[in-house]
């Protein structure tokens, strides 16, 4: 990966191992300097730690994205490890799934809480920052293809990463006026082979969602996907880093899908399945 982010500082949110860390790395790759939050302190200084194994510059603390206080010290903590922030990603995420019909309302607040009011107060705050010191930087967070598509049992995620879209387009258009770029990355279901020796390189606990397990009349692994194969958090990272870059300098409010074009296909073709 070329180093089109050198110089930059990034703020990652929510590095357990499988997505999120998967980006981290990338922006590492690039050359940014890798701030990473996560409210389970094994994740948060695993993946600095790994980053730094890698060659890069990489920090931790942990935070949970809910608590206000919490979040402005991990914005505050990022400054003075690094003197900045140019880039956010708001990747903190929470999914169990259930149904409407099963689901209590603590669980169902507490996912949208940790996606939306995470996503919220972060970029609030990163967002003070970059316009009390003039930085024109970029804000990118975490969306899903389950923001576009009902899927049955897995009411509460869905929803806030639905919620996700307006908050972006809306924050965009807030932050225009700064010179900030906001703008989302939508991923699908993930192949979770690069999670799972991520997990093990850090000697920590991951599991697969139990979305995993295959479900009456539900497509598994690579089918419905038309160019065949699920995306890997690399995958992700590329597009991450070209939302970051000044490549992108005129894309804000927008959503940026690395789906392998399943939001795209018509809903009776299913390539890959039973003929």
């Amino acid at each position: 990966m070329s180093r089109t982010l050198d110089g930059k500082v990034a703020l990652v949110t929510g590095v357990s191992p499988n997505v999120t860390a998967g980006v981290a790395y990338g922006l590492a790759d690039a050359g940014a300097r890798t701030f990473c939050v996560d409210v389970r302190e094994e994740y948060a200084m695993a993946c600095a730690a790994a980053i730094r194994k890698r060659g890069g510059d990489a920090d931790g603390i942990v935070a949970d994205v809910t608590d206000e206080a919490a979040v402005k010290r991990a914005v505050d903590a990022a400054i003075a490890r690094y003197g900045k922030i140019d880039i956010l990603l708001n990747g903190a995420a929470i999914s169990r799934p259930a149904g409407l019909l099963d689901m209590e309302l603590a669980e169902y607040r507490l996912q949208l809480d940790v996606i939306l009011t995470g996503a919220f107060l972060c970029t609030k705050y990163v967002a003070k920052h970059m316009i009390a010191v003039k930085t024109k930087g970029a804000v990118i967070n975490l969306g899903s293809t389950e923001a576009h598509q009902g899927n049955p049992g897995n009411i509460a995620y869905g929803t806030a990463k639905s919620g996700m879209i307006n908050f972006t387009r809306a924050a965009a258009m807030e932050l225009a006026q700064h010179g900030i770029r906001v703008n989302m990355l939508t991923p699908t279901g993930t192949d979770a082979s690069e999670g799972l020796a991520r997990a093990k390189e850090w000697n920590v606990t991951w599991g697969r969602s139990t979305r995993a397990a295959r479900r009456p009349n539900f497509s598994s692994g690579a089918e419905g996907i038309p160019l065949g194969r699920q995306p890997l958090p690399s995958d992700y990272a590329a597009a991450v880093v070209f939302l970051a870059s000044d490549g992108a300098a005129m894309v804000t409010g927008s959503e940026l899908r690395v789906d392998g074009g399943v939001t795209g296909r018509y809903w009776r073709w299913n390539p890959g399945g039973a003929t």
